[in-house]
């Protein structure tokens, strides 16, 4: 790889790294402000909600939200403790935990989603 093609690929990276941490700030700061939840709360809570079944197994959330499977535990934890998510275990395999979306859970993610996505298309909107 040549210098200039180096530094472009890192200048690249920085800009995208940087856009990132905006809008996570942005949608970090309005959705706790307004919601008290954070951004992984929120994709959590997505997922739950848009599942067929409002439901998935605990190892699904990691996949979503981004984070290593304790990291994600601890969130499980704390949206259990709010009320918004409940565990259950796999009627199949009764090693497996579900994570549930409560009513309460549901109802916090309707009324942040507007936030959200407002949030996103005012930081993700290129205008022309």
């Amino acid at each position: 790889m040549s210098d200039v093609a180096e530094q472009d690929l890192l200048q690249e990276w920085r800009e995208l790294s940087a856009r990132h941490a905006a809008v996570f700030g942005r949608l970090e700061c309005r959705l706790q402000e307004g919601h008290g939840l954070g951004v992984t709360e929120f994709e959590a809570l997505e997922r739950l909600v848009n599942c067929d079944v409002g439901k998935c197994r605990a190892a699904d959330l990691t996949e979503v939200v981004h984070l290593s499977q304790s990291a994600t535990s601890r969130l499980v934890a704390r949206l259990e403790r709010e009320g918004l998510v409940q565990r259950a275990l796999c009627e199949s395999d009764r090693r497996g935990i579900f994570v549930v979306v409560t009513d309460e859970g549901r109802r916090r993610y309707e009324e942040a989603k507007p936030t959200h996505r407002a949030t996103l298309e005012e930081t993700l909107t290129v205008e022309a």
